[in-house]
């Protein structure tokens, strides 16, 4: 069987509806992603879901492989498409977040342990906004995502992304544990 290490899936969400959700919360005070050494410029984090009975913003957008429980944040609340989005998968959801990479700003190519389908656990990305000048870069190969898009993606393999355009450029990141549902939603069981 072989590795995917990209698989853009079989659902596209409206664009309009997740930049009126965006909007809704730019005003806020994002947290700056806390590793440092990752990135140049500007990383910033909105957690949506996270670790169950966090209270503090930066404990809702830490990703704790080892957590078992999660529930949605008081920003969620505030955004009806992103949850209708959210209630759209099949399966659990672990951590979520809007991730937004300010525009002149690079994150270095870097491989973030653990987190592929074979792993256990896949990261999902929706683009809310991007631009054509962002070069994300997998495996040594550009994916082309493109906002509404749904993408796995293989981030324990090697990925990076610069952000040469003069936009800040926002993802809806999730995180799920695999299961079936996980593999019949991505169509991934003959291939993984």
């Amino acid at each position: 069987m072989r590795k995917v290490d990209r698989v853009k899936l079989p659902v596209k969400f409206s664009k309009e509806g997740l930049v009126r959700d965006l909007e809704s919360l730019e005003k806020l005070e994002w947290i700056e992603h806390f590793v440092r050494q990752n990135y140049e410029g500007e990383w910033d984090v909105l957690p949506l879901r996270g670790p169950k009975g966090a209270e503090h913003p930066v404990m809702m957008a830490y990703s704790d492989p080892g957590c078992r429980q999660f529930e949605d944040t008081p920003f969620l609340a505030e955004c009806p498409y992103f949850r209708e989005v959210l209630e759209s998968f099949p399966f659990e959801l672990h951590s979520v977040r809007l991730m937004a990479l300010s525009a002149g700003s690079r994150i270095k190519e870097h491989c973030d342990h653990d987190l592929s389908i074979e792993d256990g656990a896949v990261r999902l990305h929706i683009p809310v906004r991007t631009d054509e000048r962002v070069k994300f870069i997998l495996n040594g190969e550009r994916v082309m995502m493109r906002e509404g898009e749904c993408w796995y993606l293989r981030l324990s393999d090697p990925h990076s992304v610069e952000n040469g355009s003069d936009i800040r450029r926002v993802h809806l990141v999730v995180d799920a544990p695999v299961t079936p549902a996980v593999h019949a939603f991505m169509g991934t069981e003959s291939v993984v």
